[in-house]
């Protein structure tokens, strides 16, 4: 629950998550709606090539760091993101156009309970910063399989202040109810609600005989290799039907490896917004034209056992011309 500004210091919510849970998706819902209300967002990319803040463009101010987790390679980073924002902020008078909000997008690679702690471990940032909450999103269709093999994602959990579980729609009810249980485990004290492209849908009860789903211990030294981002630039020339095909396939073969993939892609429909969690497509969306320096093209792979120069020799025997590293 958001609280007010009475101290007069910023209020920073932390949304945290999985890759691929939903959180850019239930963000950008809350301000379209106002949910924040005047809100400068921070978002933070594993990749170096971003994606997630073409699609924020209903907040009052956005920052964007890419590179590195903010948790720890872009800790710094962030650091210096806030103090500045904290500057510019008594250098206001009014407290009418004060920043009084900030909402910080982590990387779905992210740990929030760290950054939680390097924000409240600033000497300068604790004088102007509180942590409103920690909203962790939870992807409904594949949350269980995640917390039966991805440390991060069960840390994530257990940062939690609040829980939203996202794509209910796309999720088996029985299964759904199971990971209800699943989470209340894990963080009793987080409550939980779901949505739906962002917007608020009921959840399913909870009978008090359901059994939570037993996770295997599991060790922060994952045997399968780091999780990286790599990138591909799609050019307009490409062969879109030989790109849909080679897309549909390596995702059937490697879509347990390749746990996010997504980009803003120029094609003759227009900007269109591509985007796969594990092996479900989602549905493409064509986003409106935008000013500025960004350029479309970029698709960013996120997952693991898999080497950046294979991907693009693939793609190139599908398609052809039209691909690049």
């Amino acid at each position: 629950m958001m609280t007010d500004v009475a101290d007069g210091r910023m209020r920073l919510t932390v949304l945290g998550g999985y890759l691929g849970s939903g959180k850019t998706t239930w963000l950008r819902h809350q301000l379209h709606v106002g949910t924040f209300g005047p809100v400068h967002v921070v978002v933070n990319e594993a990749a170096e090539t971003a994606v997630d803040d073409a699609l924020l463009g209903g907040a009052a101010g956005l920052t964007l760091l890419a590179g590195g987790c903010c948790c720890c390679a872009g800790k710094a980073d962030l650091i210096r993101v806030l103090r500045e924002l904290c500057d510019q902020r008594s250098r206001i008078s009014s407290d009418a156009t004060r920043l009084h909000r900030i909402v910080l997008e982590t990387s779905g690679l992210a740990d929030p309970s760290a950054i939680v702690a390097a924000v409240q471990g600033d000497p300068i940032l604790v004088n102007h910063i509180v942590i409103d909450e920690t909203i962790v999103v939870v992807d409904a269709l594949h949350g269980l399989a995640q917390l039966q093999t991805e440390p991060l994602g069960r840390r994530q959990i257990g940062a939690a202040d609040r829980i939203i579980l996202s794509k209910c729609d796309a999720a088996d009810p029985a299964s759904l109810i199971r990971l209800r249980a699943t989470l209340r485990n894990l963080t009793p004290a987080a409550p939980q609600s779901g949505a739906v492209l962002g917007e608020v849908v009921a959840l399913p009860l909870v009978p008090e005989d359901t059994e939570a789903e037993v996770l295997p211990p599991l060790s922060d030294e994952d045997t399968r290799g780091a999780i990286f981002p790599t990138r591909l630039m799609i050019d307009e020339s490409i062969d879109w039907s030989a790109f849909a095909m080679w897309l549909s396939a390596l995702l059937h073969a490697r879509g347990n490896d390749l746990v996010r993939v997504k980009g803003v892609l120029r094609t003759p429909a227009g900007r269109l917004l591509l985007q796969t969690v594990r092996k479900v497509v989602q549905s493409p969306e064509i986003l409106p034209e935008q000013s500025g320096e960004r350029e479309d093209g970029t698709i960013v792979f996120i997952g693991r056992g898999f080497r950046p120069e294979d991907l693009y020799k693939s793609l190139l025997r599908f398609a052809g011309q039209g691909t690049k590293p």
